[in-house]
């Protein structure tokens, strides 16, 4: 069974670094610059069957435009999207979005990643911090 990945950053090149990483783990992937872009948007409620879900991972940055990160998957999740590994990316986390994500289940991942040096082994850590909330 192979995993799916979408990622939402609004910077072309953490998108292209990301999927690469998840590409090569043996994800499918799909990025996107923001939440508006994603067909997930404009759904009332989650469109999955009980037997699958659109993504195993989503992954989003905090501050892109038109919607923070912590809102969209705040929305996807009360939609009820069954996808069961949130992860929000940040270079700074305000307590509000902390407490949300805590109480979401939303994993907090600290930019910025330095893709000058996001070697091979720095992507398989990142991939196997992420790959341990898809367990």
């Amino acid at each position: 069974m192979n995993y799916r990945a979408l990622i939402f950053d609004d910077m072309k090149e953490i998108r292209k670094m990301l999927w690469k990483l998840f590409d090569n783990r043996g994800y499918e992937v799909f990025t996107f610059p923001h939440p508006a872009l994603c067909p997930l948007s404009e759904q009332e409620v989650c469109p999955c069957s009980s037997e699958e879900t659109c993504a195993d991972v989503i992954l989003s940055d905090g501050n892109m435009p038109i919607k923070k990160g912590i809102i969209f998957l705040e929305e996807q999740i009360r939609k009820g999207c069954r996808c069961k590994h949130f992860g929000l990316m940040s270079g700074e986390f305000s307590e509000e979005d902390v407490s949300k994500a805590k109480l979401l289940g939303i994993k907090l991942f600290k930019k910025p990643f330095k893709l000058s040096n996001f070697r091979l082994g720095n992507c398989m850590a990142f991939g196997k911090k992420i790959e341990k909330l898809i367990g």
